[in-house]
């Protein structure tokens, strides 16, 4: 992952039995297992937003379930319009099944 984009942040949970590697430079991972090791697996999910990636992943099954594992666009740019189609679509189901709160008092 380093070598595609050293910028990119990778939000893998290590094993539990995990150990750091033997380099010299730490890496992302070894960051990981210290912050496991110092502030437990809840600490570790606050300080990296884990739970910003569950939701990313369940955006992407729901689509998927719903709309195809695939886009069946042959060319870019009918992929992307497909894909923005999509979108519209789901965001259109959640609103029709979101209650509507009105408050009383």
């Amino acid at each position: 992952m380093a070598e595609r984009d050293p910028t990119a942040t990778v939000i893998i949970p290590p094993r539990c039995t995990a150990v750091p590697g033997s380099g010299t430079d730490p890496t992302q991972r070894d960051g990981h297992i210290q912050s496991l090791a110092d502030r437990g697996r809840l600490g570790w999910q606050r300080d990296t937003d884990y739970g910003r990636r569950s939701m990313a992943e369940t955006a992407m099954s729901r689509y998927k379930r719903i709309l195809g594992d695939h886009p069946h666009a042959r060319k870019p740019p009918g992929q992307q319009a497909e894909a923005a189609i999509g979108v519209a679509v789901l965001n259109r189901m959640i609103d029709a099944g979101r209650p509507n709160s009105v408050r009383v008092a």
